[in-house]
């Protein structure tokens, strides 16, 4: 089984999924919407998705404000997880994602990615770093439990 990450904003979704053994993300693409009420077809790709990786689970990014407090953003992101939970059956796991655009937009710019094209990969960029936190977590908490 892999996880699949999801970095939710309000036109598109980023999508990575992990390898088999949990221990790397991969960038797989980005979902465009024509509006951010029209979930629909983002749902029905996502679950698509789930399938052909075979997810058991999604890492959802949860968009807190830098001071620790929840915004618009987050209440919108409450709300696609519950879409999300309901259209795949399987659990949707909340990650701090603060500072992961920034770290996409730094990580691209230092690899010569032009301007224009950075949103082409920013969201999908995002996606990786959340769920790679994640499963450092979840690598962390291995080591920490065998330790014990």
């Amino acid at each position: 089984m892999r996880i699949m990450g999801l970095d939710f904003g309000s036109k598109t979704v980023g999508v990575a999924v992990s390898d088999a053994l949990l221990m790397t993300a991969q960038g797989v693409e980005t979902i465009w919407r024509k509006s951010p009420g029209k979930l629909r077809q983002t749902l029905a790709r996502i679950e698509t998705l789930k399938g052909e990786y075979e997810a058991d689970r999604i890492v959802l990014g949860f968009p807190k404000n830098m001071n620790n407090t929840e915004g618009e953003r987050c209440q919108k992101t409450l709300e696609f997880k519950e879409l999300l939970e309901r259209r795949c059956g399987i659990p949707v796991i909340l990650q701090d994602e603060r500072m992961t655009t920034v770290i996409a937009e730094k990580t691209m710019m230092e690899g010569g990615v032009r301007r224009e094209n950075r949103k082409e990969h920013s969201d999908q960029i995002a996606a990786v770093l959340i769920l790679q936190n994640y499963l450092d977590l979840l690598a962390f908490q291995r080591e920490n439990h065998l330790e014990e």
